[in-house]
């Protein structure tokens, strides 16, 4: 008898392809063409969208490399051999905290966008929460049937913001997109900065790559998986500027989601096109939160083996409220994610790099 194809604890390329590209498309869909416009003032910013795309895929990949050359370790007992482990521990804890904070962001922003267009009456405290034990319900269960569940979500997100795109297309002034190649490179490279939210997420190859059938894989997957992003990154960008001007985007809190307000479909079939964009936007933020509430759970249990995870999801899940309740404005909201952006960088980029080099320096490999 043939066993299922799913049926081990296993996952294959096309797979990581469709983790790292759900976990990319988050919060900075909705609010990176504001910053983006406010930079760059014109439709340049595809340019810097290219820019940050192109360095996240180079970094994606040297990641994927650092992952690949130990198929067999966890990201503690990899970084215990290259380094020495207590520094490992620190590395590990401080990985942790950030998928941590990263889930309180997440978790924040959707309580503030889905109060101020779906539960106005509503306490954003009430929203988060509801959605923090949702979340939390998920992580319980089994790594593997959370990350197969981007494969099932995943294409529907995909098909609902291609609609809303399809039926832009009528709204399209091009005295909105001209003149082109007006923008300086000093502008475009700040844009491209600016763009570095939207991307955050593709490091999680570093942790799953242990669950790969062929982790020699994991560097293609990442930049297979951040194709798709840039593009579709690519896409809202042009049709946001497009239908609204760069000067009125640059006053748009969610353009996105004003992009999908403006949509009708002929013959009147969906009334309100932003409500589906919504219900896909709450699942990409849900496949995304379950994902990094997952490794901030792995991340610290790796470093105490002893502690159960239900018994973490008991100390963690406070911490997460706790810390998403703190922006008490939207100004201090995207301060956070600007924060948490750079402290992403330096842990989960620049360090894993760093990590790879001393690798390669010392000759360190892991078992096959």
């Amino acid at each position: 008898m043939n066993t299922l194809p799913y049926a081990d604890q296993k996952i294959g390329q096309k797979e990581m392809v469709f983790i790292v590209a759900n976990v990319v498309i988050g919060v900075g869909i909705l609010t990176f063409p504001r910053t983006l416009a406010a930079k760059t003032g014109s439709i340049d910013g595809w340019i810097s969208i290219l820019i940050s795309g192109l360095v996240a895929s180079v970094i994606g990949w040297l990641l994927g490399k650092l992952a690949s050359r130990f198929p067999a370790n966890s990201f503690f007992e990899y970084a215990s051999l290259i380094v020495s482990r207590p520094v490992a521990q620190v590395i590990t804890f401080l990985v942790g905290i950030y998928f941590l904070l990263f889930v309180s962001f997440e978790a924040r922003a959707l309580g503030n966008i889905a109060k101020q267009y779906l539960f106005t009456t509503t306490p954003v405290e009430v929203i988060t929460l509801a959605f923090l034990l949702i979340v939390q319900y998920a992580v319980a269960g089994t790594r593997i049937a959370l990350l197969r569940l981007n494969m099932l979500f995943f294409p529907i997100v995909l098909l609902i913001s291609a609609v809303v795109q399809l039926y832009s297309i009528q709204m399209l002034e091009l005295d909105n997109v001209r003149p082109l190649f007006t923008t300086g490179l000093g502008a475009l490279l700040q844009g491209s900065k600016e763009v570095n939210l939207s991307f955050s997420g593709y490091e999680v190859v570093l942790f799953y790559t242990l669950l790969m059938t062929r982790a020699e894989d994991a560097p293609k997957a990442v930049v297979k998986g951040l194709l798709i992003p840039i593009f579709l990154y690519l896409t809202i960008y042009i049709f946001v500027i497009g239908v609204f001007s760069a000067e009125v985007v640059k006053n748009l809190t969610y353009p996105t989601i004003e992009l999908a307000k403006e949509v009708e479909v002929p013959g009147g079939f969906i009334e309100r096109v932003e409500s589906l964009f919504f219900t896909i936007w709450i699942m990409t933020i849900f496949n995304s939160c379950t994902v990094f509430f997952d490794l901030a759970i792995f991340n610290l249990g790796s470093i105490f083996p002893n502690v159960r995870k239900f018994t973490w999801l008991l100390i963690i899940s406070p911490l997460v409220y706790m810390i998403s309740l703190w922006p008490q404005n939207l100004v201090q909201f995207f301060s956070l994610g600007d924060q948490l952006v750079y402290f992403g960088i330096f842990i989960t980029y620049l360090v894993p790099i760093l990590l790879l080099l001393i690798a390669k320096w010392r000759g360190v490999r892991g078992d096959e």
